[in-house]
């Protein structure tokens, strides 16, 4: 059972414990000043910043009226919440990284002085010692069971605050793998990470890089430590923070922060007290006053270092943010960082190796519109705008004998370097089947077996070589094309009538590289003054356009073609080719022409030595009606000698045909298919000196097979007077 007194003294102790709160309640500011005395000395660092050294004053202000209230109020089972300002310093720590055990080491200390004043103030009430034991077991009771129940509370609100920056950073990171690194260009991947990080992390982020990491050759000093500024963001206008614009170069001093975290590697997180401002963040006195009336506090430094190699250093400053930097931001800026170095490493590679790719690439290419008498051309060629590079596109114009001229587009799969390398070992294999006048199903058999060769010579990891090729040759004589494709899509063309159309019946033979299966010749005839469109893949095809879109969008295009050729060539890319290519992209446009009759003279010739008289005659009168009777001498020697080795060697039927472009052009044709050789002649032979005079005498001589036999020709250069005799009607 209970005894009587027990309850009785019970509540003469709450009694007397509202009796002194009642007597300390006017003096709560001069109790808060000794708590936060003893609290100065126990925890300095807590009075680091202004701001925490405020809202302190202020929540223990508001724990001693709370605890006199409690005992005023005579309390039962339950005490109060905590007070608002003790859980917004427990967030605040939270935002600072300031350890919570801190807080509750501050909370037992201020608890245990405000215990030591109340119990040193009860002596002056009563002298009852009974009583004063009693009350301050109950003292001791009721406070510290109001600070284990506040406790609970600012714990609680300071990981509600630790989990909502967890989930901030975790969502920071998350943005900024999303959204840094999705171009391969430097300045988009560098103002990507500063348009990231401003958005609720820091209040200026810059991005330096050395100079030398930027240098596309590879040949500035490493060593350098001049830096350019290639992105800065801040969350004020034109970025005040900084005195450098985007573009600029500048360097550290020596013994800067800056320089030691470049040189070591290291990140370094600098906080600014009062006044002080550093040279490297502000170089002049009224940049410092600057930074000082925008409140900057806090700097982190933290180097860009990817794959072995420190490229630069990014800064993020925070003025406006009231929280200074801390040690978990610090690894949040590494981690961000860190993603956007090897990002902006990829871009630099990139970068380097586009530039590279695309200088080979034009190199190979014709640096000049190829004039020709056959045709006039215009081309064009753009490397893709996307991550895939630098290809293996290429156009080519080739002049062959009997002024007839090839006209050349191919296309090697993949991208880079090796498919530019790839594409220039074509393109001379093209060139040298040329030279030999091969058919064009002929010539790609050759460059067939020239891919196949490559494949064999590739490692594994380099992916199998393949290319498509269309080759075409226009004899502007007979206005006949005769062209042959592998895996490459036809020609477009365009009629004097302005009616623009795939060439029909052109057969479309397996892609380069696969072996053992045909490639087709088509034949047809073209009227003078016809457009012929070669192109690759990646002018009509697309990514949001099939190949049939981007085809009547090019046949509209050509109906309604202009008369120039670069005008034609920059129509079709506006608008096929609105934006940045997907690929790599050749473009030909050629313009045919016919050569004047009268400037073509045909002989046929028996199989008999005695026409070798007649053929002399007729190049004679021939070159006397062209005003060239000053090449008669060697013309007529190089006639003798063509045929009568097509007499003696070749078979009926023999014809003799006489060009007049830009050269002169002298071809004897025969129904056999053996070739003839230059050779070497002894003192004592009889014969084996018609070639060598052949040779001395003409600029070029060859031979050219058929389908039904040989034609040996042989070129010779115009005299200067009767050039005008070559142009072609």
């Amino acid at each position: 059972m209970a005894f009587p007194y027990i309850r009785t003294m019970g509540t003469e102790v709450d009694a007397f414990l509202g009796q002194l709160a009642r007597r300390l309640r006017p003096q709560v500011k001069k109790l808060a000043g000794l708590l936060l005395q003893r609290l100065n000395g126990e925890l300095p660092e807590l009075w680091e910043n202004a701001d925490i050294e405020a809202l302190t004053l202020e929540e223990t202000a508001q724990h001693v009226t709370a605890l006199l209230d409690l005992l005023e109020a005579r309390p039962g089972p339950s005490a109060p919440e905590a007070p608002p300002a003790a859980l917004d310093i427990a967030r605040l720590y939270a935002r600072r990284g300031i350890p919570v055990s801190r807080l509750l080491r501050a909370y037992r200390l201020d608890h245990l002085t405000l215990l030591e004043q109340l119990q040193a103030e009860a002596p002056r009430l009563t002298d009852d010692w009974r009583m004063i034991n009693l009350a301050t077991v109950r003292l001791v009771a009721i406070g510290f069971d109001y600070v284990d129940r506040s406790s609970e509370e600012v714990v609680a609100a300071y990981q509600e605050e630790r989990d909502r920056l967890l989930r901030r950073r975790l969502a920071l990171t998350d943005r900024a793998s999303k959204r840094i690194g999705t171009t391969l260009d430097i300045s988009r991947t560098a103002e990507e990470l500063t348009e990231v990080c401003t958005e609720d992390f820091a209040d200026l982020v810059t991005v330096d890089l050395f100079d030398s990491a930027l240098d596309q050759t590879g040949t500035g000093p490493p060593e350098a430590l001049t830096q350019r500024r290639v992105a800065q963001r801040s969350i004020l206008d034109d970025c005040p923070e900084s005195p450098l614009r985007v573009g600029g170069t500048h360097t550290y001093p020596d013994d800067s922060e800056p320089v030691r975290a470049l040189t070591t590697g290291r990140s370094v997180l600098h906080h600014i007290a009062g006044t002080e401002m550093p040279p490297w963040v502000a170089p002049s006195e009224s940049h410092g006053r600057a930074l000082r009336d925008l409140g900057l506090h806090s700097v982190l430094l933290v180097p860009l270092h990817a794959r072995g190699e420190i490229l630069g250093l990014v800064q993020f400053v925070r003025h406006r943010t009231s929280a200074p930097f801390d040690d978990d931001d610090l690894l949040l800026a590494q981690e961000i960082v860190s993603r956007a170095a090897v990002s902006i490493d990829n871009a630099r590679r990139y970068t380097h190796e586009r530039s590279t790719a695309l200088a080979l690439q034009r190199t190979l290419l014709p640096r000049n519109t190829v004039k020709h008498a056959a045709v006039e051309t215009a081309a064009r060629y753009l490397p893709a705008g996307s991550r895939a590079g630098v290809g293996g596109d290429w156009y080519d114009v080739i002049p062959l004998s009997g002024a007839r001229v090839a006209l050349v587009v191919g296309d090697v799969v993949g991208h880079g370097l090796r498919a530019a390398a790839t594409m220039g070992r074509l393109r001379t294999a093209v060139r040298a089947f040329a030279d030999i006048d091969l058919m064009p199903d002929e010539l790609l058999t050759h460059l067939d077996d020239v891919v196949i060769r490559m494949q064999r010579e590739e490692s594994p990891d380099e992916g199998e070589t393949s290319a498509t090729c269309l080759y075409a040759i226009y004899d502007p004589v007979s206005r006949r094309c005769s062209l042959a494709s592998a895996g490459h899509v036809p020609p477009t063309v365009v009629t004097p009538s302005k009616i623009s159309e795939a060439l029909p019946g052109v057969p479309i033979g397996p892609p380069l590289g696969l072996g053992g299966l045909p490639f087709e010749t088509a034949e047809f005839e073209l009227p003078e003054d016809s457009l012929l469109v070669l192109h690759t893949d990646g002018l009509i095809a697309g990514r949001t356009r099939d190949v049939d879109q981007g085809l009547a969008t090019l046949h509209d295009v050509l109906t309604s073609a202009p008369d120039s050729l670069e005008e034609i060539c920059d129509r079709l890319l506006d608008a096929l080719l609105p934006g940045h290519p997907a690929d790599d992209v050749a473009l030909l446009v050629a313009r045919t022409h016919a050569l004047d009759p009268d400037h073509v003279a045909t002989m046929d010739l028996p199989s008999d030595p005695a026409a070798v008289s007649g053929a002399r005659r007729f190049a004679s009168d021939v070159l006397t009606a062209w005003g060239l009777d000053d090449l008669s001498f060697t013309t007529e020697l190089v006639v003798s000698e063509l045929v009568t080795n097509a007499i003696r060697y070749g078979k009926s039927p023999i014809q003799l045909r006489l060009i007049l472009q830009s050269t002169l052009t002298c071809e004897v044709s025969d129904a056999s298919s053996t070739a003839p050789h230059l050779r070497r002649a002894r003192i004592y032979d009889e014969g084996g000196r018609g070639l060598l005079l052949v040779a001395q005498c003409a600029e070029r001589w060859g031979t050219r097979h058929g389908r039904e036999g040989k034609v040996i020709w042989a070129e010779q250069a115009l005299p200067a007077d009767n050039a005008s005799t070559a142009e072609v009607t």
